[in-house]
Parts: C-alpha cells; structure tokens; sequence
C-alpha cells in the first residue's frame, strides 16, 4: 500500500494529553538513575582535582596511595595511551590532565577503594609536584597578544594572521554591502556586551558504574547519549566499540551538558586496572568545576535603522572562551545572531579563544542566546531612540519564507511572523504596567537538528507494540514516540511502549541534543510502523488469496480496498498478530535515517518586570512565550519545555554566573552560592504554541527544547531598562549592577 506524501494533518492521539508513561516511576523513587545501580564486589572511585587554575605537572607521586590497606587500583594520565585524533586526545585530556592542568577542579588521578572513606584518604596521600603558571579567565585578556598561553599551537587554518595565541577558529557569515547599507541608515548604534558563563543546573550529578575486563567492558551512567559515550570511552580505552555496552540510566537533567564524557573513562580505567566494577558520583563542587558550563562572551554589534524602523544594515563581533581547549560554539552564535531578521546587508565575525576554564559543554541552543541578547538589546535601543513600536519594527524587519537568512541558506517555511502576530495580539502586550515596571520584547531561533537514527518496531503476539530506540528520554520522548506509533498504526496509545536499548542492541544513534529526537526518532518510528503495516498487510492478502495492493490499512485494521478485491471482513491488529507463526513468522518494522528537514524554530518572548529602586533587585511579574513548535504532538510536554527554557534563561538573565577569583579558582561552586530561580521567584510562565507545519516531517513535527532559552535574555534586559531608565550591557543584571547604574544615572 502506499502511504501520503503530504503532511498529515488530521489526528486522533497525536496532539492530545495522555498519560507519561515515566511518571509513577519518577515520582515514587522507583526509577533508576545513575547512582542507582549497584553490583556486588563494585569498588568505590574518587578523583583528585588540580587546586590551581593553570599549572605544569612536574610529578605524581602515588606510591604511598596505592599503599594504604582498601585501595585497590590509582590512576594518572600515564595509564592511557596519547590519542592520534585531536578530538578525542582534547576529551581525554579534559577527563584527566596529562601535563599540565588546566583549570581549577582539572582531574590529574583517580583512586579506586573499598569504600568513599578510604578513596578519600587515598587521594590525601597522593603527592602532586606542581609549577604554577600565570593564569586567563576572561575572554578578552585571554584573546590578547600577550596573555598567557592556554595551550601551544591549537590555532587551525581559520585564524586570520594577528590574532593572540589563545585564538583557536574563526567563523565569518553574511551578505551585502555593509557600507552601503548603514549609510541609508537615520540611526546607528554601536554597543559592546558582556555575558558570564552558566551551567545547565541539572539536578543530577554525573555519575557510572564500569566494568572491565578481559578486553570487555559494560557501563551504566547517565548521559544524553550512550552511543556517543561508547564511542568516545572505546577510542580512549583502545578497545572495538563492540565489546563495550553502554546503558543510559533514567536522567535527572542534563540540557546538553550531558552529551560527553567526564569521569566515564576514569571508571573504566579503575575497572581495567583493579579488576573489579568501579562506580564514581560527582559531588555538587565537582559538577561546577569540572564539567561543561556555557561560553562566556564579548561581543559588539552594530545596527542602522531608519525613522520608519527599517534596519538597513547589522555588522558583529563574537568572541566566545569555551574553557581549556578548542570549541566551535561560536560559529553557532554567528550565525544565529541575525536570522529573525531579513536584511539586505549583514555580517557576523566570530572568534573562540582559550581560557583556564572548564572544557564547555552544550547548553539548549549552544552560542545562541547570548549573541542573539546583543543584537535583541540594540534593535530595542534604537526602538527606544526613535520612538518606534518595537514589535512594530521586528514585524517590518521579520524573516520570513523566502528570506536569504543572515548564514545562508533561504528559509522554507516558518513561523516568526505568526509568532510576532500572535504576541501583538495577546493581552499582555497592552495589559497596564505599575510603577517601576517595564515591558520587554525579544525574538529567538534554532536551527534544530535531525542525525542518525535508528528504531525497531515489534509486534507482539496480542497485538500490542514495543518499540525500541537508542535515545536517552529527557523531554517525554518516550510518550510522544508511542504516541506516533499509535497514530501510524491506528491503535490506542496505551497499545504501545517505548524502551530506550543500550548500545548493543540497536544501531547507532545521535547524542539527544539539538531539539533533535522528537523529530527524528519520530520519523523513523512512522517509517519503522509503516514497514510493519505493509508486512501486516502482504500476510492479510495471502490469507485472503488477494493481490498485496488490494489491501489496504486503516484505524489499526487491515481491509479490502473495494468490492472488486473480494467480500472479506476487515483484520484487527490483534488477530493478525495472534496467528503470526501461521502466516511468517514474527512481524516487526525497523528504519534507518540521517534525518535531514529538522525545520527551523522561532520564538517571542514577552516579560514584565518590577525593579525596586531601593535595592535594584529584579522580580519578573509576568512572562508570555510564543513559539513556533510545528505540530505539537503531546502539548503538556511541549509548553512544559517552553517554561523550562524560559527559566533557565531568566536565571542566565538575573542572578547566575560563574564567579574567578584573582587567584583563578571559582568562587561558586554550589547551589548555595549560584543561585538559579526557584518557583517563588517566578510568576506562572504562559505559553502559546503555534502550529506551522515543518514540510520536513511527515507529521510537521519540529524541535521545542532549544529555542525558548534564547529570547529570555534580551527580553529581560529590554524590559529591565525600561523599567529602571538605564540599560546595562552585561549579563547577569544582579541586583548590585542595576543599583550602581541606577546610583550613576543619579
């Protein structure tokens, strides 16, 4: 039978609320995750951290560790082999300091013991000798000339001729006379803008269970994507990655900061050398010091804009350090920065420098929101200057289909003038402010992703289904993948279960990150369902004695197609099921893809604010997301990432930052001290999904999880600044910065 070519558009379980199938099991303690998981003679890892931000390792002295009774295996980098690949040897590097170290928390050896106890007192009797170098932790002293040297020689062929030693990769995108355009221009505004590193604040420490021997190993951790994890550990370890199995656990958070490995490969070392299973769990201090963050940023930007707010020309400068070593992150904050607007002339520049910092990580829309937070605050500027309706102005400006967009390719269909339309016309854009309050507007984009993807669909004997897949849930894709596979088949949703497989039992699959898994997986599950429909349905014909193409499939049943193909009842599910050993044996589907057609993903932001005058702290009294999701296939889910990223960006806007000391160790490395917003610093975040169809899917599904963190920081400034009648350039707008500004206005 052949299946429609066009978006579908009428549903009946895609788009509706049902049940989360993880939902018991999360709230009774029942799931597992990664600390959960125990196996008898496990031994107990530790990991001694470097205390100073910068410093040669002139020698590790482990004699009197390996000495003390309980301990059973000690590490340092001489226990791996020096990878040839650059990427891998930089992931290795960062996992454990071959060297020297180069940050504050930098792993230089890890200890294996009985119990936490004697791993503790093990890694007090380790004796490091170190050489402390001069340290940078600021991006724009680690891009001078003169700055101390991160790392020698990590500058790849991109790097114009000039630039300072920690000058890793440039990035350049645009089109149009710049010059040109800014002379058309009534106004032009040049801004620089600072913003601090964040970490994604997931509630779960890093944690895996390592097993290895006999060239052999299985890992249970936490991750965003244990294919990703086997295949970075296998190449560490030196071994084929098919006799290492890795198996995610339930994950308590991880917004890309769990798409790599940080104490994976230490484990499983341990494991190699002691001969027994080795779990390690982070502490809280280790997660802050020694795992990705985001980027921080310097930027300048330049806008032109006529009277009538048409923006005739944009021109900025990205400077991102992502930590110790090489990062591309950059290249995603450039070429993000001016795609909700169409413009005849434009250009973005981007560089990455080193720093005595944390290796990055992702982080929901990587190099986005800070990039598209300078450009957002000086649009809002000039709105201000000329006296122009800034939502007026981002409407006249707005991309739209058809748009040649600021990196390149020419957008298909999108949704950010119906976003744009949406916002105008919600109450909250002309509800009345009180005083000292003020209203902020800013606009978002992801590109999203698809990736290699893989998914086999099996059908039981009583007709129910399971599905299996190789991406880790931590957005409910478990519940929207049953949920299309019920739509496919034509059966109820709780018909159907969704598992997530470990590494051996499924072909690879991509890391979930990117607002890619929704999309993706989903398409290869409405592919893998329809395999099975057309093995359904070649059975049924060979039952009935008819041609295959004379059946077709329809609400979960398989039918004649008309009274030319014969008189014969339709066949449920089940019934073709239950006598499946009859008719072939087994019936299951299975698709393959590198998904391409992710569908690009606006958003409008809305944020009401009330600064006091007394202290300069912020209180955000109302807040309104609008985005373009595509087809919403479980909208609790979908409004729920929508609020997540909106608070994550709101902390990233007010209070959090990762704070260097002088001596180049960070200051806050607890949630004491890094203060993310709880509930009772937010109002109730409203969200309004808008429902343009992504031609690439066959549903229309695009990706959710990334772009609702991007308008967040410019919509608070925005809205910050017209409260207060000053306007700051550097994020976080802590209550001690607004009052200063607020103090010098006078």
């Amino acid at each position: 039978m052949n299946f429609p070519a066009k978006t579908k558009t009428d549903f009946k379980v895609v788009g509706t609320r049902v049940a989360r199938p993880d939902g018991v099991d999360k709230v009774t303690g029942r799931a597992l995750y990664g600390a959960d998981f125990s196996v008898p003679g496990m031994l107990t890892g530790r990991v001694l951290r470097s205390p100073h931000a910068h410093a040669r390792i002139k020698a590790i002295d482990i004699s009197a560790a390996e000495a003390l009774a309980g301990v059973k295996a000690v590490i340092t980098s001489d226990d791996f082999d020096v990878p040839e690949d650059d990427f891998l040897r930089d992931v290795q590097d960062n996992c454990i300091a071959r060297g020297k170290a180069l940050y504050h928390g930098h792993a230089v050896a890890a200890v294996a013991a009985k119990d936490a106890e004697t791993a503790r007192a093990a890694l007090k009797l380790i004796k490091v000798d170190y050489e402390v170098l001069p340290h940078v932790t600021d991006v724009d002293a680690a891009m001078a000339a003169d700055a101390p040297v991160v790392q020698e020689g990590r500058a790849d062929e991109s790097v114009p001729e000039g630039c300072g030693p920690n000058v890793t990769n440039f990035h350049e995108f645009g089109h149009g006379d710049l010059e040109a355009g800014f002379t058309k221009a009534d106004l032009i505004l040049e801004r620089s803008f600072k913003t601090e590193a964040t970490h994604q604040g997931y509630i779960e420490p890093h944690a895996c269970l390592a097993t290895m021997a006999d060239g052999r190993g299985d890992l249970w951790c936490c991750t965003q994507g244990q294919f990703f994890v086997r295949e970075l550990c296998a190449g560490i370890m030196g071994m084929e990655a098919s006799q290492l199995r890795v198996t995610a656990s339930e994950i308590g958070g991880g917004f890309g900061g769990k798409t790599t490995v940080f104490i994976e490969p230490l484990a499983l070392a341990l494991s190699r050398k002691s001969n027994r299973p080795v779990k390690i769990v982070m502490t809280r201090d280790e997660v802050f010091r020694a795992t990705g963050p985001t980027v921080s940023s310097s930027t300048d930007v330049k806008i032109g804009m006529t009277k009538d707010g048409r923006i005739t020309a944009g021109d900025a400068q990205l400077r991102y350090q992502g930590g110790a070593f090489p990062c591309q992150t950059v290249s995603f904050g450039a070429q993000a920065a001016f795609a909700a607007y169409d413009l005849e002339a434009v250009r973005t520049q981007g560089w990455n420098a080193l720093a005595n910092r944390p290796k990055e990580a992702a982080y929901r829309a990587p190099g986005a929101p800070v990039a598209i937070y300078a450009v957002e605050s000086v649009v809002d500027e000039l709105c201000q200057e000329l006296g122009l309706d800034p939502m007026e102005v981002r409407l006249k400006n707005a991309a739209r289909d058809g748009t040649k967009a600021s990196y390149g390719p020419t957008f298909d269909q999108i949704g950010l003038v119906a976003t744009l339309e949406a916002a105008q016309a919600h109450p909250h854009y002309t509800a009345p402010l009180g005083e000292n309050q003020g209203r902020g507007i800013s606009c978002g984009f992801w590109f999203n992703f698809g990736g290699n993807t893989c998914v086999s669909l099996n059908l039981n004997n009583d007709g129910t289904v399971g599905i299996t897949e190789g991406n880790p849930d931590i957005g409910g894709s478990r519940a929207s993948i049953s949920m299309m596979a019920a739509e496919e088949l034509g059966i109820p949703y709780d018909k159907v279960r969704t598992v997530i497989t470990d590494t051996n039992s499924l072909g690879h699959n991509d890391v979930t990150d990117g607002s890619r898994v929704t999309f993706a997986v989903g398409l290869a599950t409405i592919e893998a369902a329809r395999a099975a429909i057309q093995v359904m349905c070649r059975r049924v014909a060979k039952i009935w004695g008819i041609d295959e193409e004379a059946v077709y499939w329809e609400d979960g049943y398989a039918k004649p197609s008309g009274p030319n193909a014969g008189n014969f009842d339709p066949m449920s599910i089940a019934e073709i099921a239950a006598i499946a050993s009859e008719t072939g044996g087994p019936i299951a589907g299975h698709h393959e893809v590198n998904a391409e057609g992710a569908g690009v993903s606006f958003g409008v932001h809305l944020a009401d604010v009330e600064v006091d005058p007394e202290t300069g702290a912020t209180k955000v009294v109302r807040y309104t997301v609008f985005q373009d999701a595509g087809k919403a296939v479980h909208p609790d889910y979908v409004e729920g990432q929508m609020q997540g990223g909106s608070v994550q960006g709101i902390g990233w806007a007010l209070n959090e930052e990762y704070i260097y000391g002088e001596d180049g160790k960070l200051q806050n490395d607890g949630f004491l001290d890094y203060r993310v917003p709880v509930a009772s610093d937010l109002p109730m975040i409203d969200t309004v999904i808008l429902e343009i169809p992504n031609p690439g899917h066959p549903y229309g599904v695009r990706g959710v999880g990334e772009t609702s963190i991007v308008p967040p920081l410019a919509a608070l400034s925005n809205a910050v600044s017209r409260a207060a009648g000053i306007r700051l350039h550097e994020l976080p707008m802590s209550p001690p910065k607004i009052l200063k500004a607020m103090m010098s206005k006078g």
